[in-house]
C-alpha cells in the first residue's frame, strides 16, 4: 500500500482486525519528519474508521536529551497512532541487531572495513541492543496481550554497552582490530558524512541514525518482557554472530543479480 494514500490504505487493511505499522521514511527525503507525520495520520484515520481493533508499531527510545530528528519523528508518530481511538501497542527498541537492520549494517561495515577508527566522545554513550529474534517474539506477542487503552512499552536487550563496545564487539567477531584513536570532538553529525564512505547504508538513513547518537538510549524499564513471559533474550554477540551468518545465506537468482550489479558499480566508483 502507499501509506500516504488513504484510498490505498483501506484496500490494503480491509478484512483485518490488527494491523503492524513498521514504516519510517528515513532513506526517502530530507522532509522525512513531515512525510511520516502525515502518513501516520493517514493511517490512524483509516484504522478507525474500519473499526481496527489493535495496531502494533515499533518505534524509537526516548534519549535523556533532546531528541535527534529521526527519534522525535519516530515518538510523534507513535503518539499520533496511540490517540486515534484504536487501542495501540508501541514497543520502542534502540539498536536492533540482525540481518536487514540498518543499524546493524551500519555496526558491521565499520567493524569490517576500518583498519583505523577515530573514537569521538559520543561513542562512549550507553545503549541496549536487542536482537531481532526477540524483536519479533516482541511483536508477535503484542496481539495477544490485555489492552484497556494504548500503551507504549520499552523492548531493551539483555546488556548496556557503550556503541564503541558494540563496535569493538562485532571487530572480535570477525577477527578485525582496528586501532582507536579517541578524540574529544566530532559530533554525530559530522562523524555522520565520514559513514557515506564506509558503509552500503542509504545514506540519508545512516545520517539521520548517526544523528541519534549523541545522548544514552536507555530503556525506563523491562516490564514488557516479563509481561509476555520472554525474560532470557539473546546477549549482544549472539545476536550478531547470528546476523552474520544471515548475510551468508544462499541468495535468490534476483538477489545475486543486484548484488553483482551494486558490487560493480561500487568498484567503478559510481
Amino acid at each position: 500500500m502507499d501509506v500516504e494514500k488513504p484510498e490505498s490504505v483501506v484496500r490494503a487493511l480491509r478484512g483485518c482486525d490488527a494491523a503492524y505499522y513498521l514504516i519510517h521514511q528515513m532513506a526517502d527525503a530530507e522532509d522525512f519528519e513531515e512525510r511520516e507525520t502525515r502518513a501516520a495520520m493517514t493511517f490512524a484515520d483509516v484504522c478507525k474508521e474500519m473499526g481496527m481493533e489493535r495496531i502494533i508499531y515499533l518505534g524509537g527510545l526516548k534519549p535523556r536529551g533532546e531528541p535527534a530528528r529521526h527519534l522525535r519523528s519516530r515518538l510523534v508518530t507513535g503518539a499520533i497512532l496511540r490517540s486515534s481511538g484504536v487501542p495501540t501497542v508501541e514497543l520502542r527498541a534502540s539498536v536492533i541487531i540482525g540481518h536487514g537492520s540498518a543499524s546493524w549494517q551500519i555496526l558491521r561495515d565499520i567493524a569490517m572495513r576500518l583498519p583505523v577508527m577515530v573514537a569521538p566522545r559520543w561513542l562512549r554513550n550507553r545503549t541496549e541492543p536487542v536482537a531481532i529474534d526477540d524483536v519479533k517474539v516482541a511483536l508477535v506477542k503484542a496481539l495477544e496481550i490485555e489492552l484497556e487503552t494504548s500503551r507504549w512499552y520499552a523492548i531493551p536487550g539483555p546488556e548496556v554497552l557503550t556503541f564503541q563496545e558494540c563496535i569493538e564487539r562485532v571487530c572480535a567477531l570477525v577477527e578485525n582490530r582496528p586501532l582507536m584513536v579517541n578524540v574529544p570532538l566530532l559530533t554525530p553529525r559530522l562523524s555522520s558524512y565520514w559513514l557515506r564512505l564506509v558503509t552500503g547504508a542509504n545514506y540519508h538513513l545512516a545520517k539521520a541514525l548517526a544523528e541519534g547518537l549523541k545522548d544514552d538510549l536507555l530503556a525506563d524499564s523491562d516490564e514488557y518482557w516479563h509481561l509476555i513471559g520472554h525474560e532470557k533474550r539473546l546477549g549482544f554477540d549472539t545476536a550478531a554472530r547470528r546476523a552474520l551468518a544471515a548475510e551468508k545465506g544462499p541468495r535468490s537468482g534476483v538477489e545475486r543479480v543486484v548484488h553483482t550489479v551494486v558490487d560493480r558499480r561500487r568498484r567503478l566508483g559510481r
